[in-house]
């Protein structure tokens, strides 16, 4: 089984063995590619999530790793063996679907048993495996219910029971809690993640929900255009992008462009194209070239406003409120700056008074709170 070296906890060298490689892969449509040439490891036991937007090449990914799709160029391993001339029914992955794919002249029990009864299992191993997987997913009085008869997150929860009971090595998710309200989609997300960890199976999701990528993830790939932009933990997929797009697509943000202007051991300097000079903490991944253009992002909850100009050397613009948004436990200011930039900026409720339109106002970051971003 192929293996990734990984640092544990003493900075030792350890191995981990791979559950799902991509090397190299290709997908054409109509003789266009939907995948680009991506490499793609998925360790096991761990959750990893794909992400991107409609169109970007994430759910022709998973299909080609459940078999759905066949791989035109470049190879596809599931536990080291070789998968790309390989049927579904033949690879060790289950897929749970976003439409669930229920069979509705079944109940739970059959839904559940069914594909167990297509291998011609035992009837005894059957009974056992149906149980087990009810109790996992804690649907034990509901087994003689039909589809029509259950709330969205229980179907959902039989979908999962359907595709565990089959003992998987590696799961696929495909946006498995998109058909759900918010309310039922977080609640979903804490069980999801509860039977990753009590399982100890590779999970694969493919999602476009940013939120539940970080919330759920031990790694992420963010995908654009059929290409990988990104891999890595939520944290350093949300604290230090890598390109522009990762930056706009994970979470909010706002993007200056500019040019270097001034470099330093500790900084750098850019002057936007609207006049603003932003200073950066320098850091290895940092663009360090004069004159090169750059983008620079600032997360809307690292920004502080005041009424009165801050003492900061650094980083600190002149503007007035032209929008105040009112989120609960939050609250969304949209600040134009003198330049007439809009900058958006989230600090928590308070409880005070909010600020009118208008009001004038210096909204200003540390250099340690923004990152530049080569072109």
């Amino acid at each position: 089984m192929a293996q990734t070296v990984m640092q544990n906890q003493r900075g030792i060298a350890a191995f981990q063995a791979l559950d799902v490689e991509l090397r190299n892969v290709f997908k054409f449509f109509n003789e266009e590619p939907a995948i680009h040439g991506i490499d793609l490891d998925v360790r096991q036991g761990e959750f990893f999530s794909i992400l991107g937007p409609s169109g970007c090449g994430k759910t022709t990914t998973l299909r080609l790793i459940a078999g759905f799709e066949t791989v035109d160029a470049g190879k596809l391993l599931i536990q080291g063996q070789p998968m790309n001339n390989v049927p579904p029914y033949r690879r060790p992955v289950n897929t749970v679907f976003q439409s669930y794919a229920l069979f509705n002249h079944l109940n739970v029990w059959d839904n559940i048993a069914f594909g167990l009864r297509l291998q011609k299992i035992h009837k005894s191993t059957i009974e056992d495996r149906v149980k087990d997987a009810l109790k996992l997913v804690k649907m034990e009085s509901l087994r003689s219910r039909f589809p029509h008869q259950l709330s969205g997150g229980q179907q959902q929860r039989v979908a999962l029971a359907r595709a565990l009971v089959n003992r998987p090595a590696v799961l696929l998710l495909d946006e498995p809690l998109g058909a759900l309200d918010l309310k039922l989609r977080k609640e979903m997300q804490v069980e999801l993640s509860n039977l990753h960890r009590d399982l100890g199976l590779t999970f694969v999701m493919v999602t476009h929900d940013q939120e539940e990528a970080l919330s759920l993830s031990d790694r992420i790939a963010v995908m654009n255009q059929g290409k990988i932009e990104q891999i890595g933990t939520p944290s350093e997929i949300y604290e230090r992008p890598l390109t522009s797009f990762v930056a706009d697509f994970i979470g909010d943000t706002n993007l200056f462009t500019g040019e270097i202007a001034v470099v330093e051991s500790s900084c750098v300097q850019i002057i936007t194209k609207t006049g603003l000079t932003i200073v950066v903490t320098r850091t290895e991944d940092t663009p360090t070239e004069l004159a090169q253009t750059v983008v620079v992002s600032v997360r809307p909850e690292k920004i502080q406003l005041s009424l009165y100009q801050p003492t900061v050397l650094h980083n600190c613009f002149e503007g007035r409120l032209v929008n105040v948004m009112y989120l609960g436990t939050h609250v969304n200011y949209v600040v134009e700056l003198k330049n007439g930039i809009n900058i958006s900026v989230l600090q928590p409720n308070t409880f005070g008074n909010l600020p009118d339109r208008d009001t004038p106002i210096y909204a200003s970051w540390a250099e340690s709170d923004c990152l530049a971003i080569g072109q």
